[in-house]
């Protein structure tokens, strides 16, 4: 007797096998404008294609969504400007700068750290930027917020975090506060001498630091005079950096101070962050390493408008803002004019999340080309944070981190500041163009 029961079955099989069952899993772009390497000359009437969260195909002209992949979902990006997402290097999600940063540390849960990291890494998303390092937080509720990212969870940029170590008194360390709250919020990453700063590091990477963030130098925002000299001991660094190295994991420095800057860069670190008062040497030890400077000209530009304008930051914090901040520009501008590797960071938190495309225009006022802005966030981003392989360019086989705005970045570098389309991953996040 024939079985009609393999008609059927024959015929659902077909069906699930058929390349229109997985056409939500294909995205057509049409570009107007296509930057696709930063490093290269846009095109026009390019069509990108992304399948499963990847870049699966660019071409040129505008290919039909039914010759690619009938019922595929269409965004229609003729008038944009396209280019990759952009990468901030320095970023902190768990706050902002203002007046009620000390009431606030004291009432709000960690639990409630954790919901206002959430949105402020949606506001930066929704900028335009899909990746950045977050280097300073409380290490647990920003693990779990770049897990969830990362499982879909919740929309935000993917996140690189941090484990910070410092030393005792140091930049990094808890200030600002009566004796009896310091013990209580001093964290057990902090550290003196070299074995004890290799326990911390070991530490911070075992619960979970993609990077680990030391701080050579005092810093603006510490509430304290101790300066923005040189804090931890060479010795110190070194063991940082050699432990660090050895479990794979790079070392970014904030530093400010010349001596500070060197020590580090002796040390070996991977990136300098703020570099305010880089020298002849700091400039040929970042060339010689292939360090990256993230310079950070925003938080600068941030913490003298406050100190001059606002009277909440402390007498020690102000006068260290009005100096420091002042001094960053000038020295950024001496690094890139002799060839210093840029990595763009904007210390957001410093300043407001969502305005981190400023630093685009600060870096541009200073005598960077609209061209190299761009390099500096996309393509050296990538490469700081070793993902090359899979961010910085729109190319096939790579994540599908895609922005668009109206007006063009490299005649008028403005235009990053009002960006119209988000896609993260091949998700589209936000678009209005």
């Amino acid at each position: 007797m024939k079985n009609n029961t393999l008609l059927p079955l024959a015929a659902l099989t077909a069906a699930l096998l058929s390349p229109s069952l997985f056409a939500n899993d294909v995205t057509v772009i049409h570009a107007g404008t296509l930057l696709a390497d930063p490093a290269a000359k846009p095109l026009s009437e390019q069509t990108l294609v992304i399948t499963d969260g990847k870049i699966s195909q660019v071409a040129p002209g505008y290919l039909s969504v039914e010759t690619v992949a009938p019922g595929a979902k269409y965004v229609d990006l003729k008038q944009g400007f396209v280019m990759p997402g952009l990468m901030d290097m320095h970023v902190h999600l768990q706050g902002e700068l203002g007046p009620k940063n000390d009431s606030q540390r004291l009432r709000m849960s960690d639990a409630d750290v954790a919901m206002q990291s959430a949105y402020f890494a949606n506001k930066t998303l929704m900028a335009g930027f899909t990746t950045v390092r977050d280097l300073g937080a409380k290490p647990e509720q920003m693990y779990a917020l770049r897990d969830a990212i990362a499982k879909g969870w919740i929309d935000g940029p993917r996140i690189i975090a941090s484990g910070g170590v410092s030393v005792t008194g140091g930049h990094g360390d808890v200030d600002g506060m009566s004796p009896d709250l310091l013990d209580k919020f001093t964290t057990k990453t902090i550290c003196d001498g070299p074995y004890d700063c290799r326990r911390a590091t070991r530490r911070a990477i075992k619960f979970g630091a993609d990077v680990i963030k030391i701080t050579s130098t005092g810093g603006v925002l510490s509430d304290t005079d101790t300066g923005t000299g040189q804090q931890m001991n060479d010795d110190e660094i070194k063991e940082i950096v050699a432990t660090a190295h050895a479990l794979g994991r790079k070392v970014a420095s904030h530093a400010h101070a010349t001596e500070g800057i060197n020590a580090a860069l002796r040390a070996g670190v991977d990136s300098i962050e703020h570099g305010s008062y880089a020298d002849k040497e700091s400039i040929k030890l970042l060339k010689k390493n292939g360090a990256f400077l993230v310079p950070t000209l925003l938080a600068g530009d941030t913490v003298v408008h406050m100190a001059k304008e606002s009277d909440f930051m402390s007498p020690a914090i102000k006068q260290k803002a009005v100096r420091v901040g002042a001094d960053m520009t000038a020295n950024f501008t001496r690094a890139y004019k002799a060839g210093v590797k840029i990595a763009y960071g904007t210390d957001s938190g410093v300043s407001a999340h969502g305005t981190n495309a400023r630093e685009a225009v600060l870096m541009n006022q200073a005598g960077m080309s609209n061209k190299d802005v761009l390099i500096s966030a996309t393509i050296n981003g990538a490469e700081l944070v070793d993902m090359s392989d899979s961010l910085g360019t729109l190319s096939v086989g790579k994540q599908a981190d895609i922005i668009a705005t109206q007006g063009n970045p490299l005649e008028d570098i403005s235009a990053l500041l009002d960006v119209g389309f988000v896609m993260k991953g091949g998700k589209v996040v936000k678009s209005r163009l």
